[in-house]
């Protein structure tokens, strides 16, 4: 039997595969970089090795710090998470010629499907070899991973060639493998999967499908179980379809085999011969542990002939630091506090820890189940609505308002929700008596020292930062207490106002951190009573909108270039995305302050473009 696993991941899927492996008393190791020394994941485990370095090319893409690490702490066994190495038959190998139990499918299976490529062809399917005009849009995809790193959709012909080098750059960052392919992009579809799991004994479980159609940036954002509006003929299609691929590579383990549906008809897209981030509404709906089965059978063990009977529906958000009013760039910072009521939480972060810029912006995953779906999504977005995240900005109002759209409460949604439904979702909507609540409390706990009760008929004046705009806000310091225009002060302290206006009396929790206020579910930033003067940058100039390392300069690109409006000039990678930055108008590069490697924070100065020179 297995006595200690080491995971070979990091954050979430690693904290999960350590919750199972402890309820089995199964001993845990961690392997960390010099950047996750402190994290999650590391303090969960029962012993740790460090991964010198901070880059995952460095640390957990390296197979052999990995199998090396496992042999000095003792484990017996390998887990490989999600991401990263999980789907590479090199490392599998590595594994057991290591003498070490491998938690995983054959390498021999990994190599048929984990290339996108080698699985379509299994499947009787081509991707495309060359691309005209009368084949777009196209899709280009990493053939080594998912998680939407290396996927680019192509719509126009000539972004062709810079849309393949940004997908391998990519894809090499993330997967240690530039291989990427091309294939048809379907428009209007839902993306709809099956997850399997197979024993050594020649069972194959079809544990249903999931749904995960809503996706923004090739990521999913919200899954489900079972997938919702499907024929019985057409989910018999899929789950048929999948046994089929499992048992055509003599598959073991987990794993989901992926489709697009479209018009009735389902489009083979992949197979993950891992576990899926979206796994817990499968477990949710047949009751089971697939960690715990994937160790089962790991050591051997035969699956019953059939799986339990599925009961129930199954939602699953994921909570990302990100921020809707920066073009949804990845955020860093301390999380304060993270509490998600009345579900289960799978989180990668504890209160207190930092989110930094080395590795993917996923906090946590909420998952609610309910006898109906209905019941499901209502009880998620309740939970995410009353959640406390305190820290970065998050797709927290994103994810309620998701699940609460007309379009997916009727289950009517397709791939293209978010390209027609973002602007509105994401528009913040914030409290508008937040300023005001955090004002009060302010002001409460400055009255203790006596500071404004000679001044009662002056106006106390607050500004802060909300949503991305300025708000100001007054009140007085009386001998009744503070009062407030347009509404009754009921209650004021340091950590809870309560206001009263048109007879219906509203409670605002307040916790401070620093210049960051958090009033119930509202983000505000205090700001200075006079505006500081800060550092002018001439017009043109681009500004880091967010932490990351510069990963890439266009070519031949130099002081003195001239540019074009919208023309890439360099990339940030941050959280394992490439972000563009792109030139503001057309005009002359005047100053470039950007080189390969370089790390930068949010308003570093990157480059310089002059309109004006360009006229000239």
């Amino acid at each position: 039997m297995i006595t200690s696993v080491l995971v070979a991941n990091r954050g979430e899927i690693a904290c999960r595969v350590f919750r199972t492996c402890h309820e089995l008393g199964v001993r845990t190791v961690a392997v960390h970089s010099d950047a996750d020394a402190g994290a999650l994941h590391t303090r969960t485990a029962d012993a740790a090795v460090r991964l010198e370095g901070a880059a995952p090319a460095d640390t957990y893409l390296r197979a052999d710090r990995i199998v090396k690490a496992a042999l000095a702490s003792g484990a017996d066994a390998v887990h490989p998470g999600y991401g990263f190495l999980s789907e590479n038959a090199d490392f599998a190998r590595a594994v057991i010629d290591a003498g070490l139990v491998w938690i995983g499918p054959p390498p021999e299976a990994i190599e048929a499907m984990a290339s996108k490529t080698r699985a379509k062809k299994l499947m009787g399917l081509e991707p495309l070899t060359s691309v005209t005009a009368d084949d777009l849009p196209v899709l280009v995809k990493a053939a080594a991973g998912g998680g939407g790193r290396g996927m680019r959709v192509v719509r126009r012909l000539e972004d062709l060639e810079a849309e393949l080098t940004a997908a391998r750059a990519e894809a090499l960052g993330a997967f240690g493998d530039d291989e990427v392919f091309v294939e048809p992009y379907v428009e209007g579809g839902r993306h709809v999967e099956v997850q399997v799991l197979a024993d050594t004994h020649g069972t194959v479980w079809v544990l249903g499908t999931r749904d995960c159609t809503l996706q923004r940036r090739h990521q999913k954002v919200i899954e489900e179980a079972p997938a919702p509006g499907l024929a019985p003929e057409l989910t018999a299609s899929l789950c048929a379809m999948a046994e089929r691929a499992a048992r055509a590579v003599d598959y073991v383990g987990a794993g989901t085999v992926e489709f697009l549906v479209a018009d009735g008809t389902a489009h083979f897209l992949e197979m993950n011969t891992r576990l899926q981030v979206e796994h817990p509404v499968t477990e949710a709906v047949f009751g089971i542990d697939l960690v715990a089965l994937q160790i089962r059978v790991a050591e051997g063990e035969a699956l019953a002939a059939e799986p339990p009977r599925p009961h129930g529906h199954a939602v699953e958000a994921r909570l990302y630091a990100e921020d809707p009013a920066a073009g949804w760039a990845p955020q860093t910072g301390t999380l304060h506090r993270l509490a998600v009521p009345g579900v289960r939480l799978d989180a990668g972060y504890a209160d207190g820890d930092t989110v930094g810029v080395h590795y993917d912006p996923m906090l946590a995953k909420a998952i609610a189940h309910a006898p109906t779906r209905a019941e499901a999504v209502r009880r998620l977005a309740g939970a995410l609505e009353r959640a406390t995240v305190h820290g970065p900005a998050t797709n927290r109002h994103l994810l309620v308002r998701s699940l609460r759209h007309e379009e997916f409460t009727a289950a009517r949604m397709d791939t293209g929700f978010y390209e027609r439904h973002l602007t509105a979702l994401a528009d913040p909507a914030p409290d508008p008596h937040a300023p005001l609540a955090a004002a009060l409390a302010d002001g409460h706990g400055r009255s203790r020292f006596g500071g404004w009760r000679n001044l009662a008929s002056q106006d106390q004046v607050k500004r802060y930062l909300m949503a991305g705009e300025e708000h100001e806000v007054r009140y007085r310091h009386t001998r009744e207490g503070l009062v407030a225009p347009g509404v009754q002060v009921v209650h004021v302290d340091a950590d809870l106002v309560i206001l009263e206006r048109d007879g219906v009396r509203r409670r605002f929790e307040i916790a401070r951190y620093g210049d960051q206020v958090h009033v119930g579910a509202t983000a505000l930033t205090a700001l200075p009573r006079f505006t500081e003067p800060s550092a002018a940058h001439a017009p043109g100039s681009l500004l880091a909108p967010m932490p990351g390392t510069v990963v890439r300069v266009a070519e031949g690109l130099a002081v003195g270039s001239a540019v074009r409006a919208g023309e890439p000039l360099l990339w940030l990678e941050a959280m394992k995305m490439e972000h563009r930055i792109t030139a503001p108008a057309a005009g002359t590069l005047t100053a470039l302050h950007a080189t390969p490697g370089r790390q930068v924070e949010p308003g570093t100065l990157l480059a310089v473009v002059d309109e004006s020179a360009h006229d000239a």
